[in-house]
């Protein structure tokens, strides 16, 4: 047994999908939905031929949706929380593949068929800590406290106008927008004069910004049994360089092989100059068994 186990790769993927698509004890202009998907992967080697290293990953996706409407007021609030473990034989720390919390809610009130006034409130950080990797002067691996949770979080508020086609396709434009990003003082205590900590200066927990934001979605199905998903978020800072935008595009692609296996691809590009002064790339993909939980 342990000489068949030698040369096989053992890979395994669970993708567990749960939907509700309302709570009838809430009334009826209540509705939600959500999906939540978990992944595994596990690869084992021993003198293979061509090579390879033992590693073991787990990642979890949750997207939730909870929408009002009644009286020509909606509320649509969205969650996303994406989060993943990875841990590869010969290195010394299991590391964070993937870690998001995404809050976005919009309040509205109809002037007509499809616009209304908004309110737009929305919250961004992540769930545990993360590091910057690297090696010490002997060689041995170390890791550096770089983000915990609320550190850095961000928090914007802003009123503006909304535009709803359906719940698949909408725009919200807020002239008036303030965004705080707050952060532990422990990232900024020992920062160079000319450093910041993500946009926040040294010494201080905070950055407060004020401008304009743009959130937009769309959801389609170009094919049978295909979805594409898109989420743009744009925020420019009136007191600080306005034509740098940040830009937060992400496209969400998947599609239902049949009735029990799916595959995910998840692409994200990420342009912030307070944090990274490049683009950030995120991809995620998977593929694993489907299941409906009711």
């Amino acid at each position: 047994m342990r000489s068949i186990l030698s040369i096989l790769i053992f890979s395994v993927s669970l993708s567990a999908l749960a939907q509700t698509d309302s709570i009838q004890t809430l009334g009826q202009e209540w509705k939600t939905g959500g999906i939540a998907k978990l992944l595994f992967n596990q690869s084992a080697f021993s003198e293979w031929a061509s090579g390879g290293q033992n590693s073991v990953s787990l990642s979890f996706h949750a997207d939730y949706d909870l929408n009002y409407s009644e009286n020509g007021w909606n509320w649509d609030t969205k969650f996303l929380g994406d989060f993943g473990l990875t841990k590869l034989s010969g290195t010394k720390f299991i590391r964070k593949t993937n870690d998001r919390f995404d809050l976005q809610s919009f309040l509205g009130k109809n002037f007509s068929k499809s616009w209304s006034y908004s309110t737009v409130f929305g919250v961004k950080t992540q769930f545990a800590r993360g590091y910057k990797y690297g090696t010490d002067t002997e060689g041995n691996e170390i890791r550096t406290l770089r983000t915990h949770f609320f550190s850095p979080v961000y928090i914007q508020l802003g009123v503006g106008l909304y535009w709803k086609k359906s719940k698949n396709l909408w725009v919200n434009i807020a002239p008036f927008t303030q965004r705080l990003t707050l952060v532990s003082r422990k990232f900024t205590m020992d920062l160079a004069e000319d450093k910041q900590y993500f946009g926040v200066r040294k010494g201080d927990n905070h950055r407060f910004e004020l401008g304009a934001s743009v959130n937009a979605f769309y959801k389609f199905s170009p094919m049978e049994n295909m979805t594409l998903e898109q989420r743009l978020g744009l925020y420019s800072d009136y007191l600080d360089k306005a034509e740098n935008v940040d830009i937060d595009y992400q496209i969400a692609a998947e599609l239902q092989v049949n009735e029990y296996v799916s595959t995910n691809l998840i692409l994200q590009l990420v342009y912030d100059d307070n944090a990274v002064q490049s683009l950030q790339v995120r991809e995620v993909f998977g593929v694993g068994v489907r299941m409906k939980l009711k």
